[in-house]
């Protein structure tokens, strides 16, 4: 019985309807990228700057120890590429990068003040643009459309999702509460990397009151 009303259900859901709901997806995402976030950024920053820095920037803001794999699988490209594109950025002195003594591999990478500018200029267009835009739209529509889109986005990958996958397809989006995390079964890069810091954070603490109780003891 079930499975025929599951059937009614989706005999409405036609070819047609898919094609034009892709279709409507595809120029959506286009225009975000295009007329957005490529076209801010030539305003704010020029040519000679690119989204795949902004986005490295934007990871770095949100993070503390980078690994280049972790910056490789964000941005995109190999291992290689990420390094050299951190070089870059390091050389036009947007990052600053120390080695850990841990691994020579992993990098503590940090904004310079000109980058922080850079993003915060690119916030304030980004977001000049957009309110012109979405003014058209109540604030109800946009939330409900949000939820739609997370709720798609969601059933598109969870069936197939890798329950130990880490999600950074957010890239320069994130949000502490992310419904993509739960409809698509994703374990978010930011979050588990937040965790990570607080846990060391404790570690260190605790390390430190022990020091001290035993320091006061032998005194």
């Amino acid at each position: 019985m079930g499975g025929n009303n599951d059937t009614a259900i989706r005999a409405d859901v036609t070819s047609e309807l898919n094609n034009e709901f892709l279709s409507s997806a595809r120029v959506f995402a286009w225009s975000v990228r295009e007329v957005i976030e490529r076209t801010v950024l030539r305003e704010v920053a020029g040519k000679d700057f690119t989204f795949s820095q902004l986005k490295l920037l934007y990871l770095v803001a949100h993070t503390d120890t980078l690994n280049i794999t972790d910056a490789a699988t964000f941005l995109g490209v190999s291992p290689p590429a990420a390094s050299k594109a951190v070089d870059k950025l390091v050389r036009r002195r947007l990052l600053r990068r120390a080695e850990t003594q841990q691994d020579r591999r992993t990098s503590r990478l940090s904004l310079t003040e000109t980058s922080r500018k850079l993003m915060d200029a690119y916030i304030t267009a980004r977001d000049q643009r957009v309110r012109a835009v979405f003014s058209q739209f109540s604030a109800e529509e946009l939330r409900r459309t949000s939820e739609v889109l997370d709720r798609l986005a969601g059933a598109i990958t969870s069936s197939g999702a890798d329950p130990d996958a880490v999600c950074m397809q957010c890239e320069i989006y994130f949000r502490d509460v992310c419904r993509f995390q739960e409809y698509g079964k994703r374990n978010c890069f930011y979050q588990h990397h937040q965790t990570e810091e607080q846990d060391r954070a404790s570690t260190r603490t605790d390390v430190v009151s022990t020091e001290r109780r035993t320091h006061a003891e032998l005194r």
